[in-house]
C-alpha cells in the first residue's frame, strides 16, 4: 500500500517497511524557488519510535556522486528533511538524468533497517539566471621546490666614519684620566692591589680587553653567532673575577686605605 502523497512542494511519507513497495511513478520537480519538504513518521511494530539514523541519500546517477542529508526526528517518531536548489552539490545542478533518491532508516538492535529508493528529483534551473560553473576544487601535490634567497651580509659603515669616531673615543681618554686624578686617584694602592688579590685584578682588567677584542671582530669579520658565544664566556669571566676585585678594594676602604 502506498503511503506517498505530494500536495503542492510537500511530500509526505507514512513510512512503514510493509506498506512502501516501490518509488514514485514521476520525478519530483525542484525548481529554483522550490523548496521539497518531506514529512515521515517512522515505527516499530505498529508503534511511533525515534530511529538511531534516519538520511536522504542523492545520487547523481551520470557521474555516481552521492550526498546524504539527515533527517531530524522526534521521539514521537515524526521526522521532516527540506531540501532547495542551495542545498545541492553544483554538480547535480547540471545532471543530464533526475537525480536518485534513497530513504535509510535504521536503529540498533533487532529492529529490521530501510534502505529503499522512494522517487526521483528532476532539478530544473531558473532560465532567466545564468549557471555559474563551481571553482575547480584544490588539489593537493607536489610543488616546486622552493629556493630561498637569503638576504646579504650587511656592511660596515665608510673608513671615514669609523675612524672620526674611533679619534673621538681615543681624544677623550686624557680627559678621562685626567678627571679620575683631579677626584683624587690614587695609584700608589696599585701594588697592594696586585698583591692582596692579583689573579682577580688581573683577570679583570684582562677580560675587560678581551671583550673589547671581541667587539672588534665583530665590527670587522665576525657574525653574531661567533661574537655571542665567546662574549658570554669572557663575561662570565668578568664577572665573577670583577666581584672578587671590588671585594678587595672594599677591604682596603674599610681599612682605612684611600
Amino acid at each position: 500500500m502506498q503511503q506517498y502523497q505530494f500536495k503542492g512542494r510537500e511530500l509526505a511519507l507514512g513510512v512503514d517497511p510493509k506498506k512502501i513497495s516501490k518509488a514514485l511513478s514521476q520525478p519530483v520537480t525542484l525548481g529554483a524557488s522550490d523548496a521539497l519538504k518531506i514529512l515521515l513518521t517512522t515505527q516499530e511494530d505498529k508503534t511511533p519510535k525515534r530511529p538511531h539514523q534516519a538520511f536522504l541519500n542523492i545520487r547523481d546517477l551520470d557521474t555516481q556522486l552521492e550526498t546524504s542529508y539527515p533527517i531530524s526526528t522526534k521521539e514521537s517518531g515524526k521526522g521532516k528533511v527540506e531540501l532547495t536548489q542551495k542545498d545541492l552539490p553544483a554538480q547535480f545542478l547540471t545532471s543530464s538524468k533526475p537525480l536518485y533518491a534513497t530513504l535509510i532508516i535504521a536503529s540498533f538492535g533487532s529492529s529490521q533497517p530501510y534502505s529503499n529508493h522512494i522517487f526521483d528529483v528532476n532539478v530544473k534551473l531558473d532560465p532567466n539566471v545564468p549557471y555559474a560553473a563551481p571553482e575547480n576544487p584544490l588539489r593537493y601535490g607536489k610543488l616546486p621546490e622552493i629556493h630561498h634567497t637569503f638576504k646579504a651580509d650587511p656592511k660596515s659603515p665608510p673608513k671615514v666614519i669609523s675612524l672620526v669616531f674611533a679619534g673621538a673615543v681615543i681624544a677623550a681618554l686624557p680627559i678621562l684620566l685626567g678627571t679620575w686624578l683631579s677626584l683624587g686617584a690614587n695609584l700608589n694602592h696599585l701594588s697592594r692591589a696586585i698583591q692582596n688579590a692579583p689573579v682577580s685584578h688581573i683577570m679583570f682588567y684582562g677580560s675587560i680587553l678581551v671583550l673589547e677584542g671581541i667587539f672588534f671582530m665583530y665590527y670587522t669579520t665576525w657574525n653574531l653567532f661567533q661574537t655571542l658565544p665567546a662574549a658570554a664566556g669572557v663575561g662570565a669571566i668578568t664577572f665573577l673575577s670583577g666581584s672578587r676585585a671590588l671585594s678587595e678594594v672594599q677591604e682596603r676602604r674599610l681599612a682605612g686605605l684611600r
